[in-house]
């Protein structure tokens, strides 16, 4: 059944980034010719004017077939210097709308992103975590090499705060710490009474492209938070935040993946997301109800600003292709040939088929080493 979470889940996100594309669509005068819900063989459809709606069999997704997409294909093959199209199509509506269509579906992906850090604000959740008084890792694992213990820091030092942020528990610096990989870092801590600050600079372990300073939490001083629930206007403030801070992050771990990470086990295949999701919709329920909707949503809301991020880059074959030819032809007011474009699109495709590349073969190491602890 995990397996089974984790599929559908995923397929709802692509789900909502098809219905971006449809709306965005239909908004536009393009005739959408089927919007399918879910993939593969139809069990039941309805024709609604030019649209045939449909529910597929696999539930995994779908997908939103707009009148004239062949045009592309079809200018190649008769080797035409421009896209012939009716006005209802996806290349015969103006370039800004075409940009509009193509931005439609990972800016839907975004709002889900917000929608789910912002009900999470709203419902609030309770975690377990240490305190924020530290132990240096070398002196419970030797040999770790412990960044804290070179700047000054003490087994027993409270931390109050990592770069101005306020540090309540130890979950606090681990997320601190960790996406600021080799850089420095200012750690205030509280040791006997008294307020010291200490500039760390951090290492990064390559295998996931984190940070650490080799510092353990105290076992014993584990506890129970509870994160306040926020009202509905503040909750929308705190969705924005959230979500405008998982872009940022997002950015920046993307950068650290040409610093010498290992990107195949930094990289993770559609396989080992699945999984990673069923999972944690499987733990998060068997827990309570409360905890099963934030750790989805927030997994979901991860995922969903990962593919706007992605489909946003401009390579062709992705929406951000489209959006960067429709804005060539919006700032020259003339057409990317379509043969230029049709050669273009290889390094686009050789880009698709380097990450499924790296994502599958990281995915394969992954589940080896469970089958290993096994």
């Amino acid at each position: 059944m995990t397996v089974v979470y984790g599929l559908l889940c995923l397929g709802f996100i692509i789900f909502f980034h098809e219905l971006g594309h449809f709306l965005a669509a239909r908004i536009s005068g393009v005739s959408v010719e089927a919007f399918s819900v879910g993939m593969g063989p139809v069990l039941l459809h309805k024709k609604i004017h030019t649209t045939d709606y449909r529910i597929s069999l696999f539930p995994i997704g779908g997908y939103c077939a707009m009148k004239g997409e062949k045009d592309f294909s079809n200018a190649i093959d008769a080797n035409l210097k421009t896209i012939i199209a009716d006005k209802d199509s996806l290349y015969g509506v103006h370039a800004l709308k075409r940009i509009l269509i193509a931005f439609s579906g990972p800016f839907f992906n975004l709002f889900f992103a917000f929608a789910s850090f912002t009900v999470i604000a709203m419902t609030g959740y309770t975690y377990y975590s240490p305190s924020a008084e530290i132990v240096l890792a070398d002196e419970v694992y030797p040999g770790v090499h412990s960044a804290a213990r070179d700047a000054g820091l003490r087994t027993g030092d409270t931390v109050l705060s990592i770069n101005g942020k306020k540090i309540s528990d130890f979950s606090d610096i681990s997320s601190e710490i960790s996406t600021h990989p080799d850089e420095t870092v200012t750690i205030v801590v509280c040791r006997k009474g008294s307020n010291l600050s200490f500039q760390v600079h951090t290492d990064m372990d390559k295998s996931e492209g984190t940070g650490k300073i080799g510092i353990a939490s105290t076992p014993d001083s584990v506890k129970k938070h509870e994160v306040k629930t926020y009202s509905f206007f503040p909750a929308i403030s705190k969705g924005i935040q959230e979500t405008g801070s998982i872009i940022l992050l997002t950015i920046k771990s993307i950068t650290v993946l040409f610093k010498g990470v290992d990107v195949t086990n930094a990289v993770s295949g559609p396989a080992r997301i699945t999984a990673m999701l069923g999972e944690t919709v499987k733990e998060g329920f068997s827990a309570s109800i409360r905890t099963g909707i934030v750790s989805t949503l927030q997994f979901l809301a991860l995922i969903s600003v990962s593919l706007f991020i992605l489909n946003l880059l401009p390579v062709p074959i992705l929406d951000g292709g489209m959006i960067l030819f429709a804005g060539i032809e919006t700032i020259t007011g003339r057409q990317v040939p379509p043969r230029i474009q049709y050669y273009v699109q290889y390094i686009g495709i050789a880009f698709i088929v380097f990450l499924l590349v790296l994502g599958i073969s990281g995915d394969i190491r992954y589940f080896m080493k469970l089958l290993e602890k096994k």
